[in-house]
């Protein structure tokens, strides 16, 4: 192995380009809206949902990732609760759950929360 090709000593990788460019989108998205995997793919051009999704399940803590969606609106699993959280401090639109509804969990009402990244994040609130 040459010394090129060694990992850093103190351990930690540099973020790779694309995981940069995608947290990036979600710092942009406004408080209240949201874009989905594949909205921040398309607005990248480059990659889909899947990898999108990677890089927020590597990275994402360090951004407001409750942003960045399914694009069926159903809380990510693991977290609803916190994103709940975060949603609901932000006013979000939800969809509130019916009783039938597993655990009873509202979803993302995604025609009103969806955000297109048009007129970037000036003057949402």
């Amino acid at each position: 192995m040459s010394e090129e090709s060694l990992p850093p000593e103190d351990g930690h990788d540099a973020l790779p380009e694309y995981a940069e460019r995608v947290l990036e989108v979600a710092d942009l998205i406004p408080p209240g809206r949201v874009m989905t995997y594949g909205d921040v793919a398309e607005w990248l051009e480059e990659g889909g949902p899947r990898q999108v999704g990677r890089v927020m399940a590597l990275y994402g803590g360090a951004v407001a990732w409750w942003r960045v969606v399914r694009s069926d609106g159903v809380l990510l699993p693991g977290h609803e609760l916190r994103a709940l959280g975060h949603y609901r401090s932000e006013g979000t639109p939800l969809k509130e759950a019916n009783r039938a509804a597993q655990g009873h969990l509202p979803r993302l009402d995604m025609k009103r929360a969806r955000w297109d990244g048009g007129g970037r994040a000036e003057g949402h609130t």
